[in-house]
């Protein structure tokens, strides 16, 4: 992921950044920490979103739009998961996929 004071990040912010407690964390220490929480991993061999169902909670991994997610961490994934989409495009744009990802699953 990107620097979460890169320029470009501190600038999308419009100031908000003064009002956000950053952590960092060894993100699979974390999921592994986490227990009985589905972790659904974005992928573009994974089960259709339409058909995965609404869990009352679930730890969702999104990778960035350049590199994905890392293999150790997609090997922590209960469940891959996908946008099926029409036309010949690869990917999404890592925030927009979230937001359909999220329309589908509330």
């Amino acid at each position: 992921t990107v620097d979460v004071y890169n320029p470009k990040v501190v600038q999308a912010t419009m100031g908000s950044i003064a009002r956000v407690n950053v952590h960092t964390l060894n993100i699979e220490e974390w999921i592994n920490a986490q227990q009985n929480i589905p972790v659904l991993a974005a992928a573009l061999d994974g089960k259709d979103i339409r058909l995965a169902g609404k869990p009352a909670e679930a730890i969702i991994i999104i990778g960035n739009e350049a590199k994905g997610i890392s293999p150790a961490v997609m090997q922590l994934a209960s469940e891959k998961i996908t946008i099926t989409g029409r036309g010949h495009a690869e990917s999404l744009n890592a925030a927009v996929a979230t937001g359909i990802i999220l329309s589908h699953l509330t």
